[in-house]
């Protein structure tokens, strides 16, 4: 479960580095960059509504095949278009793979032995989003056998087979797993509501924002307005939503909701522009743009462990206010930090304060975000609840994608890159004020570690979604 999960993980970050090689291989532009990453994301948040709704050990080794297939289909892309095309199929694999991990294991395991996977399994998934950036660095730079970027998506081929020779032999194929009948009409409305939001956040910097993209937003606003009323009436009819309507009556996980897009929006957008702006603003090559992300990737850590360990419980939600304020402080500091630098001169320890306190707030948050807002709703409701951050938190990444890359490229095709990057550090301000504003609407208190993941008598371990914290 582990290694497949991390695979998963890992193809979220990993190709960030991989911008300049893209570019010489297949001509891929900014936007084409951007969809590269962020196109993988959308599909993943978006089928992730879908992912837990089938028998688990069938659909974990069909999810766990098709993704190890499109991993092969991306790497052997033979121009941007296709990679494209391919990232976004590895996307939709991955979210028929990932939820299937945590029902598994609570398949297989209870009570106190239960608890000690999942103590092992979070912090070991969470290595997936630090490592994914140096990984990939190290690949690209070592251009082992000349694949070069390639690389990245040809190293799920041998830990992808493995896993699923070993899945399909080791894993108990459980009775009493059940396939529900899947909500077409809903699956349909989420899929274009996330397709018609990203699109023109991704064209619409490049095409001058003409008429049809902000039609295409709107458009966006009211798909997810009628996803709501009609998963409403799916219910009302005796029939199975993909999302419990009762939970979004719940004005604290809504406003949760808002949280975790605008948070994860900030920091996957901002991890995106300082690699893009190590490699193309200040040359560095793709392992050196690997590692000048590890200070962030500590400092998320470091603030992880903290906040984890004792800092949420002592002070409930107050440690969701105390990070936004690290990473405003940490981006403030960047800043000045950016305007003193000596280009001639410019190494990463330049900025490893600035990241570094940046990384610890939002490690703080990080660690504590998805249990302060599963405190608003009912055990029953854990794993529908779950889910649904699970997969906002991946659109929200891929928004994040857009929005920063737009910013960013709309600089740097001036050469101005630290400007760029400045409008970058205000946007994530920006995000920063709305998310910090909303943590006072959430409960005081979190929701015990272990709850989270259903283990509870009250909780039903055939949840329609499960609970995935990096």
């Amino acid at each position: 479960m582990i290694t497949a999960e991390i695979m998963d993980l890992l193809d979220a970050s990993i190709v960030n580095v991989a911008g300049p090689d893209l570019e010489k291989s297949l001509g891929a532009g900014p936007v084409g960059l951007q969809w590269v990453i962020g196109g993988y994301a959308l599909t993943l948040g978006a089928g992730l509504v879908l992912g837990g709704r089938y028998g688990r050990r069938r659909m974990f080794l069909i999810g766990l095949a098709a993704f190890t297939a499109s991993s092969l289909l991306c790497a052997i892309a033979p121009d941007i278009e296709s990679l494209i095309a391919f990232r976004l199929l590895q996307g939709t694999a991955g979210a028929m793979l990932l939820p299937q991990g945590l029902g598994l294991l609570r398949e297989n395991f209870s009570g106190p032995e239960l608890t000690r996977v999942f103590a092992i399994f979070g912090p070991v998934l969470g290595l997936g989003g630090i490592i994914g950036p140096v990984l990939g660095g190290f690949l690209i730079e070592g251009d082992f056998f000349g694949l070069g970027w390639r690389s990245v998506f040809l190293i799920n081929l041998p830990i992808g087979i493995a896993a699923l020779i070993v899945a399909a032999k080791f894993v108990p194929d459980k009775a009493g797993s059940r396939t529900v009948r899947v909500d077409i009409t809903g699956a349909t409305l989420i899929v274009a509501s996330c397709a018609l939001l990203v699109l023109p956040l991704n064209q619409g910097q490049e095409d001058g924002w003409p008429l049809w993209t902000w039609l295409s937003m709107a458009a966006s606003a009211t798909g997810f307005a009628l996803f709501a009323l009609q998963q409403r009436r799916t219910a009302a009819a005796g029939r199975e939503p993909l999302v419990a309507p009762a939970l979004l009556r719940k004005p604290a996980f809504t406003v949760g909701l808002g949280g975790i897009a605008l948070f994860f929006g900030g920091l996957i957008g901002t991890q995106l522009v300082l690699t893009l702006y190590l490699q193309i603003g200040r040359q560095f090559t793709a392992g050196e743009a690997g590692l000048g992300n590890l200070p962030l990737a500590v400092g998320t850590a470091i603030g992880g462990a903290v906040s984890g360990a004792f800092l949420a419980n002592r002070i409930g939600r107050g440690v969701l206010q105390i990070g936004p304020l690290g990473q405003l402080a940490g981006a403030a500091v960047l800043w000045f930090e950016l305007d003193g630098l000596d280009s001639a001169t410019f190494s990463i320890w330049d900025i490893v304060p600035g990241m570094t306190l940046a990384g610890i707030g939002a490690g703080m948050v990080i660690a504590a975000l998805f249990s302060f807002i599963l405190a608003a709703v009912d055990d029953h409701e854990i794993g529908s609840a779950s889910g649904v951050l699970t997969a906002v938190q991946a659109v929200g990444g891929s928004v994040g994608v857009a929005v920063f890359g737009s910013v960013f490229f709309d600089q740097a095709k001036t050469g101005d890159f630290t400007t760029g990057f400045h409008h970058a550090l205000i946007v994530q301000a920006g995000l920063l004020m709305a998310f910090l504003a909303i943590t006072f609407l959430l409960p005081k208190k979190s929701r015990p570690d272990e709850e989270q993941h259903g283990i509870t008598p009250e909780a039903s371990l055939d949840s329609d979604a499960e609970h995935l914290t990096v």
